[in-house]
């Protein structure tokens, strides 16, 4: 077991530093990364999922790489022009609805990455539930103008049957997340109509099978999406991805580029807009370089004990 602490690029979903665990298995390393408010019964999954990439339980590809798009923070209009241009893909995945933040500001951040992509590049953005029906639909109308175009609109409110009253309401495509992988039951989005496309995440879902069985139950095209982990944990993405039978949408795994270093080798970047397919080695000057202080360690290992013992018998 190891524990790392990664700076990160730019603030991302409130945090500066990215922390988290690999585990060393028969076929290699598995990440376990829950993020620190998690309780034990929502970090259960994520243990599988690690479980599950350290044993090497991982179906064959049916790809050699995967799409994906550029994950851009709400960050200010200059900033995320930058992380556009940098980022090497022609789609782009824009965080909006930020606590503390206005609605105009979403639009010039969407403004910039319109003007980063150019017209060609296709543009989606997050809200992680942060708006009221009423809301989401005023302000889906107002990004869509201003993105000049959206190819879909990600968890716009809290609730599945709010999804489902924005998805009559507007023309833009909805995409479901938190209402799959932090539901307990994920298949109300299927039964409600709540949505046109399915995100899913390896690891609050419990490993790749898991989310190869949910992907074909629910029936609806897939974007396969990071929790923000190193090299180590998107390769457990990247193999879902693969796995799949349809891949129609680019994938948000390519959020190595929000972390200021990778535990990896060769770190999983975007080449081309495209991830390869591989399995990253970990690199011992890299654990050395960013293993988590001692206390962190004691936090993650009481963690760790913590989850085990919740375990169901």
């Amino acid at each position: 077991m190891r524990v790392f602490s990664i700076p990160m690029r730019t603030r991302f979903r409130g945090i500066t530093v990215r922390e988290g665990v690999l585990l060393e298995g028969p076929a290699g390393w598995g990440e376990w990364s829950p993020f620190t408010e998690y309780d034990a019964p929502t970090a259960r999954p994520w243990l599988r999922a690690a479980e599950e990439a350290a044993a090497g339980d991982w179906p064959a590809p049916l790809r050699d790489a995967v799409p994906v798009n550029v994950t851009v923070p709400a960050c200010d209009p200059e900033r995320a022009h930058a992380i556009v241009t940098a980022g090497g893909c022609t789609t782009a995945k824009v965080k909006v609805a930020e606590a503390g933040q206005v609605l105009a500001e979403d639009e010039a951040r969407l403004e910039a990455v319109r003007d980063a992509l150019g017209p060609g590049g296709r543009v989606r953005v997050d809200a992680n539930g942060g708006w009221d029906v009423d809301g989401a639909v005023a302000a889906i109308r107002r990004l869509e103008r201003a993105a000049g175009g959206l190819e879909y609109v990600e968890q716009p409110c809290a609730t599945v049957e709010e999804l489902a009253a924005v998805r009559r309401a507007v023309a833009v495509p909805v995409a479901a997340d938190e209402s799959i992988r932090r539901a307990e039951d994920p298949y109300r989005v299927r039964d409600l109509e709540a949505a046109d496309v399915a995100v899913l995440k390896v690891q609050p879902l419990g490993g790749v099978r898991a989310c190869l069985r949910i992907a074909e139950d629910i029936g609806l095209p897939v974007v396969v999406s990071s929790a923000v982990e190193s090299s180590i944990g998107i390769a457990a993405g990247v193999a879902l991805a693969a796995a799949l039978p349809e891949l129609p949408h680019a994938c948000g795994l390519a959020t190595v580029q929000l972390l200021a270093d990778d535990v990896a080798v060769e770190p999983l970047l975007p080449v081309g807009g495209m991830l390869p397919v591989r399995t990253p080695a970990v690199d011992p000057a890299a654990l050395d370089r960013l293993a988590a202080d001692p206390d962190r360690v004691a936090w993650w290992e009481q963690r760790l004990a913590a989850v085990r013992q919740d375990r169901p018998s």
